[in-house]
């Protein structure tokens, strides 16, 4: 069904990655707190290198071309350390100007996705102990809103139009969907009758419950005990809808290798299940989920990425396992995506992966199928804001036991941080 275009080592363990909404760019969050911003070849041949980066943010461009004719490079567009502990999630703005990134540090940047440069931060508050609290998941839910879940389960939502001129400013909301930390967190389309055309609600997982928050109404529901651990969640629309059906579904994945089906507005149990691995060596958990864009004509698809390192396509309607591929034989898949030229962005160990649609692989992206693109070395400065770059990374005692490489930061035991000296 893919085939692998380009491999693109990481210097160390992905913690998180992101897909630019409108380009052919992605960016990685590793466990040594360095994020890096990566822009891929587009059909076209275009991906010339950004003008004029951040002075702070080291920009270098692949070390030699993709294809054969000398148009496919992956430049790095630019790469920092940008977080003192680990980098746990990263994501876009909608408009993709923006990208969010949050670490074991406990503070949340917003920089400019074209060179890297800070232009906010916030400090995620600590919990009523006064303890850190670790981010799990950061989701710009539309230009106004930033929501922001962490491993205490509380989930904080920032108003975007503040400017936080200050890195203690509060959120403007805190809710606590689930007893557990939040393990992953879809937006719901906005109804027929929204004027913003952006989400309003949202579902998230943690522990072994399902949660429904609203913008301004708060937690509308929390499902009953599902008996196994939540970790990934989706949404697919446009399914066969008859009866109590909207054709409406959110997709969630769990630590027993099965799917389960939530119709939209029935919260209360799922109604589906499917079995995506099990057998004689036991089940993987389904650590990411994404939706295959219907431009593929593939019909209605997930694309699930295990804890084996295996990528699983699962067709909707049938509801079966119709093809599988391999990230890696060690590591688990934590990041899976498609970009806007309809490319599989996979993501797990010390690798990402780009996949391009079989039946086209021998075209324009055929020269150079399979070849792995290492990138050249580069300067690896600091940006602005990040001072004091021999601090050795703060471990990540993350409660996400699951993930073989989270929790596994390479540094000591967390050191207390002060942040007087932030700019």
């Amino acid at each position: 069904m893919f085939d692998t275009v380009c491999t693109l080592p990481l210097p160390a363990d992905l913690f998180a990655q992101a897909i630019h909404p409108s380009e052919p760019v992605i960016s990685v969050g590793l466990s040594t707190g360095h994020v890096q911003t990566f822009r891929l070849p587009s059909e076209e041949g275009e991906g010339e290198e950004d003008s004029d980066n951040d002075e702070s943010a080291s920009k270098t461009s692949a070390a030699s071309s993709a294809r054969s004719n000398g148009r496919g490079h992956i430049d790095t567009v630019w790469q920092t350390r940008r977080h003192k502990g680990s980098c746990r999630t990263l994501t876009f703005g909608v408009d993709g100007e923006v990208l969010y990134s949050a670490g074991t540090d406990g503070i949340v940047k917003a920089a400019s996705a074209e060179t890297g440069k800070v232009v906010n931060k916030i400090m995620i508050p600590a919990t009523k102990k006064g303890l850190d609290d670790a981010p799990t998941v950061v989701h710009a839910l539309s230009p106004q809103t930033l929501l922001l879940a962490t491993d205490s389960s509380r989930l904080h939502l920032y108003d975007l139009r503040v400017p936080y001129s200050k890195v203690t400013a509060r959120p403007e909301q805190t809710h606590r969907p689930h007893d557990d930390y939040i393990s992953s967190l879809t937006p719901l389309p906005p109804s027929d009758t929204s004027t913003s055309g952006f989400s309003k609600q949202w579902v998230t997982t943690g522990g072994t419950t399902l949660a429904v928050t609203d913008l301004r109404r708060g937690v509308l529901v929390r499902s009953e005990n599902q008996e196994e651990e939540l970790i990934s969640s989706t949404f697919i629309g446009g399914l066969s809808s008859g009866g109590t059906s909207r054709g409406e579904k959110v997709v969630v994945g769990g630590t027993n290798g099965v799917l389960t089906l939530w119709e939209r507005g029935a919260w209360d149990d799922q109604d589906e299940r499917i079995y995506v691995e099990r057998g004689e060596g036991g089940v993987e958990s389904l650590e990411t989920l994404t939706v295959v864009p219907d431009e593929l004509g593939k019909g209605k698809m997930i694309a699930v990425g295990l804890g084996s390192g295996r990528v699983k396509f699962v067709k909707m309607g049938p509801n079966k396992v119709v093809s599988e591929l391999m990230h890696d034989e060690t590591e688990g898949v934590i990041g899976l995506g498609f970009d806007v030229e309809g490319r599989m962005v996979s993501g797990g160990g010390q690798v990402v992966k780009v996949w391009h649609e079989t039946a086209e692989s021998i075209g324009s992206y055929g020269e150079f199928s399979g070849d792995k693109r290492m990138y050249g070395a580069s300067d690896d400065s600091d940006d602005d804001d990040s001072d004091n770059e021999n601090r050795k990374p703060q471990s990540d005692n993350s409660q996400r036991k699951r993930k073989k490489q989270k929790g596994k930061d390479r540094g000591k035991e967390r050191e207390v941080m002060a942040f007087a000296d932030l700019d």
